[in-house]
């Protein structure tokens, strides 16, 4: 897959032909959006807890389990026997959703608590998407 560096501003009524000169970028969308291949994973976004930075239902999450926890680094977690995907607030041990809808979740030292990644990209689908590949179900 080739990259062509067009930029587009919302709103225009047209830009020029991408058939006009450009420099086409040999790059593919792994090498542009996924740091460590290895330590990688993908997932979809259930819900509206995390609207309030971007995140809505269907959109699809790149999770990577190399990146160091930071302090509200917004991750993937099994909490209690569910993916959750919330901002962290490492300094209260609480789970924070982007939304006032949603209270914020203190994690209990009895609770079940398993950091899967850092959230560090997101990719807005905005077909739906038919079928799920199997390794996505």
């Amino acid at each position: 897959m080739h990259v062509i560096p067009i930029l587009v501003e919302a709103g225009i009524t047209g830009f020029e032909s991408p058939a006009a000169e450009y420099k086409e970028l040999g790059l593919s969308l792994d090498a542009l959006l996924i740091d460590n291949p290895d330590a990688t994973f993908i997932g979809i976004a259930s819900g509206q807890s995390m609207q309030d930075v971007g995140i809505y239902d269907g959109d699809l999450l790149i999770v990577d389990r190399a990146k160091q926890v930071n302090n509200n680094d917004i991750i993937v977690a099994n909490y209690n026997g569910c993916f959750v995907c919330k901002i962290l607030d490492k300094q209260h041990a609480t789970l924070i959703s982007a939304s006032g809808t949603y209270q914020p979740v203190k994690i209990k030292p009895n609770d079940d608590f398993q950091i899967e990644g850092v959230v560090t990209r997101t990719i807005r689908i905005f077909r739906q998407i038919k079928e799920l590949p199997t390794c996505m179900r």
